[in-house]
């Protein structure tokens, strides 16, 4: 569009290309023999099991791989307790491709208040354990061992979001770029195709890897920087320039009104400012590791010269100092054209796991075996969200051909399939075909998000082709429904009625998930989201639309509890708002501090990096950090639970807020002495069988199996366990509970809920965190 590259599908072909494609890429020597191999030319290590599917990164960079002529073997979820494993294909001739997986493996083994996980999606049997701790980190090694002078290339979402010296949850401090601790050769950051490929062709022709220093979206460590690049210094802090020099009182004019006017007549110099930059041969010098380390507000500010230099376009390379070498991050990667999309999701993908699996199940594949990915990237910006450090901003769409092509294929190949398109999406429901109207202006442009505070007038938000993608998809033969799973950006939809209607009216099955994150407009300007006047207004037309389908169908909103920014008493307001409006929220998660995006430096350096950062006279964050503080933001999301009114009861006490204690409708939890009225089942909010209950829930909403008819929900004033809440704020809950991915149908119970969507890798690979700030007010429009 703006760069002239070179197409990922253009290049000439590596000699290896004879063999031709495999059924599955080989993960045995046994699979090698029987393609004729005598070695492997690249040799990918993955922490996720092989699923040949285009939502696994491991496939999509094999399948690209193989059609690049190159023979490429997988070695899955090795035990990494030796280089054993490691060698099991042999040494390959060009290089170690290493991934942590679709997900961060700290993310994947720890939750949000640093407890061990004992599941896997992406594990055969949902098997916890598979992965290391930091796995990039522990491959690279067994790699390193296993053939020292085998180049090692990082990539996935893990290296990806760990290319620059970062805050790390779970030890509490800033550690090294992971390319300086793994001691590989070269990482790989975003989707990474077009580098990958340009990586494997000149390593292919004989190129040492360590030439390969200037190759878009990749980071290298080196002595020095190159000479031939201009330097922009802002490792410190900005100071205030000089001060405006005020001009002398009793300074006497020098010239009379004559000779002025002479002067006016004469040519004046015309001089024209150069450009800010030549994007191309500048680099700016963050930070080093060694004053970040010990530095918070400092680290805020690295955050945020950061995240203005992403622009692929105009964005500037970085380097910063660890030790005595230099980490080096090349420009942002230029954005797959629709071609080279439809390309890469056209490639010969058998969309099952590796038969060696055999009758096992692999959650993430059952999740999203009959979804479809239409785009990638995010212009919304939101701060507890990586998205655009790690896919971009810039929205990277497939044709709609390519799209409804994949549709049939998965009706030809998909086991057991039903005729239903569980999900057409990616990051967000409602981005395809949008994006800047003015060329110049997306080259050029730095703000972080194209949504917030408001719109930009520059944005289509045109969703025709989004409605002529659901309508031609829902009449393809075979298919009987086309749900929508991924997240709607309903600040978006309300620019497009006809959208919310085509939405509501087809694509909807009884709930839809859309995520306000929270209520109170200071915490939603931290996260960069809209305020709530834009939520009721979607509500608004979903409901009109629904009643006009004759439908009875329920949105399910999404908070998130201990966003930095976020006070007790705005934990409070928001609490008060779900009662006010008869929600139940289960399964909540409090914000996860994943690397790299904007909220986890808020959280770090208790500071706000989306302003200018200062040392003095800078507005500081309430940050929940304690375990105490962090249980009581997520006990205020679910005020219903019986095992929470204690902790509510004394935060309440705490804050002057004893009036909110009683069995008033306006109180949020009943006085003490309440739970001991109560039956073991219904302070477990459980029902006769010990039911699961839904991630999200609205106990006023009933079951759509049932025809909209709800079951009794209260016997004197208390739960009955059915869901519905009695008048002291107790829960029943006879519904089933689902992961933190949400929602798209019932299961048992009459509360709104969901059952497990499509898993994303997308958000840093956790179930949920978001940003915050405090406030008192309400958010408007």
């Amino acid at each position: 569009m703006h760069t002239k590259v070179t197409p990922i599908d253009s290049y000439p072909k590596y000699w290896a290309e004879c063999y031709g494609t495999a059924p599955f890429l080989p993960t045995s020597r046994k699979e090698m023999d029987a393609l004729g191999w005598d070695s492997c030319d690249i040799i990918i290590v993955t922490g996720d099991a092989y699923v040949d599917h285009p939502s696994f990164g491991m496939a999509v960079i094999g399948r690209l791989l193989e059609a690049q002529g190159f023979r490429v073997g997988i070695i899955a979820q090795p035990k990494w307790d030796n280089k054993d494993e490691f060698m099991k294909l042999g040494k390959p001739n060009l290089f170690f491709g290493i991934t942590a997986g679709n997900m961060d493996s700290m993310i994947n083994r720890y939750t949000a208040d640093r407890k061990l996980r004992h599941d896997d999606a992406y594990t055969p049997n949902n098997e916890g354990g598979k992965r290391p701790d930091r796995a990039v980190l522990v491959y690279s090694q067994r790699c390193r061992e296993a053939y020292k002078e085998t180049p090692i290339v990082l990539g996935g979402i893990e290296a990806s979001l760990r290319r620059l010296a970062h805050y790390d949850y779970w030890s509490d401090k800033v550690r090294r770029s992971v390319l300086m601790d793994a001691k590989a050769d070269i990482l790989l950051f975003g989707n990474a195709e077009r580098a990958l490929v340009e990586v494997a062709h000149r390593l292919g022709n004989g190129e040492d890897i360590k030439s390969m220093t200037r190759i878009a979206g990749t980071a290298v460590m080196l002595k020095d920087v190159p000479e031939d690049y201009k330097e922009i210094d802002s490792s410190r802090i900005e100071k205030p320039g000089r001060a405006m020099v005020m001009p002398n009182p009793y300074a006497t004019e020098e010239n009379c009104d004559n000779n002025k006017q002479e002067q006016k007549e004469q040519a004046q110099v015309v001089r024209v400012q150069p450009s800010r930059h030549d994007a191309a041969s500048t680099v700016v010098r963050l930070p080093s590791y060694e004053k970040l380390a010990n530095d918070r507000i400092l680290y805020a500010h690295a955050s945020r010269v950061m995240h203005l230099e992403t622009n692929p376009y105009s964005g500037r390379a970085l380097v910063q100092k660890h030790a005595d070498r230099e980490l080096w991050v090349n420009r942002a990667p230029i954005p797959l054209t629709t071609e080279e999309m439809d390309f890469v999701f056209g490639l010969p993908f058998a969309r099952i796991p590796h038969p060696s699996y055999g009758k096992a199940k692999i959650p993430a594949y059952d999740m999203i075996k009959t979804s479809v990915n239409i785009m990638r990237g995010c212009f919304g910006g939101c701060s507890f969200c990586s998205i655009t450090e790690h896919e971009g901003r810039i929205i990277q769409n497939r044709s709609k051909e390519s799209i409804l092509n994949e549709i049939e294929e998965i009706r030809e190949k998909v086991p057991g399939f039903t005729g239903t398109i569980s999900d057409l999406g990616g990051p967000t429901a409602n981005m395809y075909r949008l994006g800047c109207s003015d060329e110049r202006a997306e080259a050029n442009c730095r703000r972080p998000s194209c949504i917030f505070p408001k719109i930009c007038e520059k944005l289509n938000t045109d969703h025709k082709h989004t409605i002529d993608l659901y309508r031609e998809a829902r009449n393809l033969k075979g298919v009987k429904k086309i749900m929508i799973a991924s997240g709607v950006r309903y600040d978006l939809a309300v620019e497009s009625p006809e959208y919310v209607r085509e939405l509501v009216t087809h694509h909807v099955g009884g709930y839809l998930k859309i995520a306000p994150e929270h209520t109170e407009k200071g915490t939603l300007d931290l996260m960069m989201k809209p305020g709530m006047g834009t939520f009721d207004r979607f509500k608004e037309m979903f409901d009109k639309y629904s009643k006009e389908a004759g439908k009875k169908q329920y949105l399910i909103p999404y908070f998130i509890s201990a966003h930095p920014g976020s006070t007790d008493e705005d934990m409070l307001n928001l609490a008060l708002w779900l009662k006010q409006n008869d929600y139940q929220c289960d399964q909540v998660q409090n914000f996860y501090p994943s690397p790299m995006c904007n909220a986890t430096a808020m959280y770090h350096s208790e500071t706000n990096p989306l302003k200018k950062v200062k040392y003095k006279g800078r507005d500081d964050l309430f940050v929940a950090k304690g375990e105490r503080q962090r249980r009581l933001h997520k006990a205020l999301l679910r005020y219903h639970d019986p095992a929470n009114w204690a902790l509510i009861r004394d935060a309440l006490i705490s804050m002057g807020k004893k009036h909110l204690i009683g069995n008033r409708p306006s109180c949020l939890v009943p006085p003490a002495g309440t739970e001991a009225e109560m039956t073991p089942a219904e302070r477990r909010g459980s029902g006769r069988h010990g039911a699961k209950r839904f991630a999200t829930k609205h106990p006023n909403q009933p079951d759509i199996r049932k025809d909209g008819k709800r079951s009794p929900s209260t016997r004197n004033g208390k739960p009955t366990g059915n869901g519905k809440p009695s008048a002291n704020g107790g829960n029943g809950g006879n519904g089933n509970r689902s992961n933190n991915n949400g929602a798209k149908r019932p299961t048992t119970g009459n509360n709104a809920g969901a059952r497990n969507g499509k898993p994303t890798n997308n958000r840093n690979g956790k179930a949920g965190g978001r940003p915050n700030k405090p406030t008192r007010s309400r958010a408007g429009a």
